[in-house]
C-alpha cells in the first residue's frame, strides 16, 4: 500500500509539481492532498493539474486544534513544506514527530530562521559575499530552520550572481533533489 504524502505550500508551488511529477509514478507514496493558507495560490492549479485534492485552510484554522484532528484523519505518513510560510503548531511537531519535513533556499545554519524565505534569503546571500549557496531539507521543530538536517546541496555563485540569478540555480537543486530526499526517507 502507498504511503501517504500531505504537501502545504503558500505559493506558487514549483518544488509541489515536481513531487507530484515524482510520485504520480511512483508505488512508494502519492501526494493525497495539498493544503495552503493562501486561497489565490499557484499551487492550487499545479496541484488541479495532477488530480490531487486541493485545500485551503486560513492562518486562524492553523491556530486552532482543528488543524490536529484534521490531519490525524488524514493519515499521512509524511508532511512536506514546499514554500508553506506559517509556523508549524508545536502541538503538530509532537503528534507527528520527524514527519514534518521543510526545504529551505540556503545551507543551514547560515540565512534561516523568521522571515527569512524566498528573495530575502538570496539577498542576504549575495550581501554575505559568500561563494556558495544551495538547499537545505531539515525536520521541523519549534523554531524557524532549525530541525535536524536530513541532506544538503550546494552550488558555486559568483560576483555576477545577483539574487534573481541565485534563485534559478536553487530551484533547480531543490527541484533536483527534493522529490529523491523524500522517496530515501519514506523507504526508511
Amino acid at each position: 500500500m502507498a504511503k501517504k504524502i500531505i504537501i502545504l505550500a503558500s505559493g506558487n508551488g514549483s518544488n509541489a509539481e515536481e513531487i507530484m511529477r515524482y510520485f504520480k509514478v511512483s508505488s512508494v507514496a502519492d501526494v493525497s492532498c495539498v493544503i495552503s493558507n493562501k486561497r489565490e495560490a499557484g499551487v492550487f492549479e499545479r496541484a488541479k493539474s495532477f488530480d490531487v485534492p486541493c485545500v485551503w485552510l486560513n492562518k486562524s484554522y492553523f491556530e486552532s486544534n482543528e488543524i490536529v484532528n484534521y490531519l490525524n484523519d488524514l493519515k499521512p505518513d509524511l508532511i512536506v513544506l514546499a514554500g508553506f510560510l506559517l509556523k508549524i503548531p508545536k502541538k503538530l511537531i509532537q503528534l507527528f514527530p520527524n514527519k514534518i519535513i521543510n526545504i529551505h533556499p540556503a545551507l543551514l545554519p547560515k540565512h534561516g530562521g523568521k522571515g527569512m524565505f524566498g528573495k530575502h534569503v538570496h539577498q542576504a546571500v549575495k550581501d554575505s559575499g559568500d561563494s556558495h549557496t544551495g538547499i537545505t531539507i531539515h525536520y521541523v521543530n519549534e523554531n524557524y530552520d532549525e530541525g535536524g538536517i536530513i541532506f544538503q546541496a550546494q552550488v558555486g555563485i559568483d560576483s555576477n550572481d545577483d539574487p534573481d540569478s541565485i534563485a534559478q540555480k536553487i530551484h533547480k537543486l531543490e527541484h533536483k533533489h527534493f522529490p529523491e530526499v523524500i522517496n530515501q526517507i519514506l523507504n526508511k
